[in-house]
Order: structure tokens, then C-alpha cells, then sequence
């Protein structure tokens, strides 16, 4: 089994690095790998504009990609297990709801109390810790929540509730908003790694490491859900406690990315399986292992094909992650695969 998961990630590893290079060199521009490879490991000069596109905006939406695909993949495997439904996705507790209340109230709100100009000159760290707040209020009272009620499919169940009446609510704001602030909000939802600059990366980055470190810490919590809730608390397993450790670093995985790239699908829900399918193990050692590189691959992949080689145009994010996942959450439900 060692020799084998060593085999697998190796071959992970290889495909990671051929399509992180490919997202380098695919764009309007066209710049030749040779310049590429000066740019990230040479010290030669090169043209100006090659350097400034590749390292002011491919590499830090390649960036982007690797680190909200792997954030959005871990969350989701937290979520199937913890819920043991293999369609549980890191927002069925309502954080990417809460995320959008926040940009909802900021973007189709802030444009009536100030003025349009003010607004959009910080209208991009605006929206970035909205989302966040609107995040964390949400899981607030779903930690709250889970202190009170024990069983965790009425959990489930309070959190889709939850996430419906906060989109009943964005849908409000939406109807009585302008034209302007509307479109502003829209574009949000379709979801960006473009739009995350150098400056916001730093901010990005320790937060997504800070959600993976707490997983790697949680892998026995994990495991320990496989086997159900009466033999955790047989292992002196504090449930409500694990609950919260899982949920908080979903919400930071999560919310993160919702909040710097916008809403983002079906990545947390398809990716988590295929590190199943190929490793034949619900061991999260290396399930976790696993979902990261295919989660980077799996959002890697998704930018390649939202730029249209060979176009201007670029899709959104969002179509093109609902595009490739669907067919996998279909082939599971299908062939009703009996995962956990």
C-alpha cells in the first residue's frame, strides 16, 4: 500500500507541475516556455511585458487556482465524512450563503449611502472582508447550534435551511437594487481567480494553510467519524467539540475562497472522489493528501479551459467547475456507489 500511494502521488506530482506550467503559458499573449522558465528560474533578462504578465497576473491566478482548489476539495472531504453523505459539499452549512449575504449588502447596498466613485475605490478589499464576516456570522451560529442539538442531520438539515433563507434574502436585495450595483454583484457570483492580486494573495495564502494545518491536526477526528459517533465517544472522542474543529476549518477553507474568488461549485463535492476511486481507501491520511493535489489539478484544469485557447473571451469559473463536476456527481448518483 506504501509503495503503491507513493506511485500515485508521484504521478499526481508530475501531472500538478505539467499543468501549473500550461496555465503559465496559455493566455492572450503568447509567450514561449524558454521565456517562461527565465522568468521563474533565471535571473536573464527578459521583455518587460513577458515578465509583468507572467509574474503580476498568470502566476498569481495560477496561485490561486492550486490554493482554492485544494481548499475547497479538503472542506468537502470534511463535510462527506463528518455528514457521511457522499453529496455533502463544504457549503451545506451555509457559509457560501452567508459569504453572499455579505457581499449582497455591501455591493447592492453601499452604492445608495455613498457615493459610486468612493465605493469602487476600495470596492475590491470591501467585497473580500465582507464575505468573510458574512462567512464567519454563519458559522457562529451553526457552532451555536451544535452545541444545543446532538444529532448532525438535523445539523444538515438547519444548515440548507439556513443557507435557503439567506439566498431569499440576497434575491430581495437584488430585486430592489440599481442596475449598477446588480451587474457588480452578478459578475461576483460567477466567480474569478483573475481578480486576486499579489497584494491579496498574502492575505489568501496563510488563511488557506491555516484551514489545511487544522485538517491535518483533525485526520484522527476523521477517522474517527468512519466508524460513527458511539465508537468516537467510546475512544473518549469529545463529539461537539470534533463538530466544531471540522466546521470551523471548513469555514476558513470555505469561506476564504468564496470570499477572494467569489462562489465557487461542485469542485468540494466531485474532487474528494476521485482521491477515493484511485487510492481504494477511506483512510484520510491519505485521502487528505490525495484531495489536495487533485482539487490543485481539478481548479488548474478549470482555468485552462475558462480562457478559451485561442479566444480573447473568458468564461466564468463557476460554469466551467458546474461543467466538469456535474458529470461525476451524476456517474456517483448513478451507479450508487457505496462509498462510506
Amino acid at each position: 500500500m506504501n509503495s503503491r500511494f507513493s506511485l500515485y502521488i508521484f504521478i499526481l506530482v508530475i501531472f500538478f507541475t505539467i499543468f501549473f506550467i500550461l496555465d503559465l503559458f496559455i493566455g492572450s499573449v503568447s509567450i514561449p516556455f524558454k521565456e517562461i522558465f527565465k522568468i521563474l528560474f533565471s535571473s536573464t533578462e527578459v521583455k518587460q511585458e513577458y515578465h509583468t504578465i507572467i509574474i503580476d497576473f498568470r502566476l498569481p491566478k495560477a496561485i490561486t487556482a492550486v490554493l482554492s482548489g485544494a481548499a475547497l476539495s479538503v472542506s468537502g472531504l470534511q463535510m462527506q465524512t463528518i455528514f457521511k453523505n457522499p453529496l455533502a459539499g463544504p457549503y451545506v452549512l451555509g457559509i457560501s450563503s452567508g459569504a453572499s449575504l455579505g457581499v449582497a449588502i455591501l455591493v447592492l447596498g453601499a452604492t445608495s449611502i455613498f457615493s459610486v466613485s468612493n465605493f469602487y475605490l476600495y470596492y475590491n478589499w470591501s467585497v473580500i472582508f465582507a464575505a468573510w464576516i458574512g462567512a464567519a456570522i454563519i458559522l457562529l451560529l451553526i457552532l451555536l447550534v451544535s452545541t444545543r442539538i446532538s444529532d448532525i442531520m438535523t445539523i444538515l438539515i438547519l444548515g440548507i435551511l439556513l443557507g435557503s433563507a439567506i439566498t431569499a434574502i440576497v434575491s430581495i436585495l437584488q430585486y430592489f437594487s440599481s442596475e449598477t450595483a446588480l451587474k457588480s454583484f452578478i459578475i461576483w457570483t460567477f466567480g474569478s481567480l483573475g481578480s486576486v492580486t499579489k497584494s491579496q494573495l498574502q492575505l489568501l495564502l496563510p488563511a488557506v494553510f491555516l484551514g489545511l494545518l487544522i485538517s491535518i491536526f483533525s485526520i484522527k477526528i476523521l477517522n474517527g467519524f468512519l466508524l460513527g459517533e458511539t465508537y468516537a465517544v467510546s475512544i473518549g472522542m469529545n463529539i461537539k467539540f470534533a463538530r466544531a474543529v471540522i466546521f470551523v476549518s471548513t469555514s476558513i477553507l470555505a469561506g476564504s475562497v468564496t470570499a477572494f474568488c467569489g462562489p465557487i461549485g461542485f469542485v468540494g463535492i466531485a474532487v474528494p472522489h476521485f482521491a477515493r476511486i484511485l487510492f481504494k481507501t477511506a483512510d484520510h491520511r491519505i485521502l487528505l493528501i490525495a484531495s489536495i493535489f487533485f482539487g490543485s489539478i481539478f481548479m488548474i484544469i478549470a482555468d485552462i479551459i475558462s480562457q478559451l485557447p485561442g479566444f480573447d473571451n473568458i468564461l466564468p469559473i463557476n460554469s466551467v467547475t458546474a461543467l466538469l463536476g456535474i458529470p461525476v456527481i451524476l456517474w456517483i448518483i448513478i451507479k450508487n456507489k457505496r462509498i462510506f
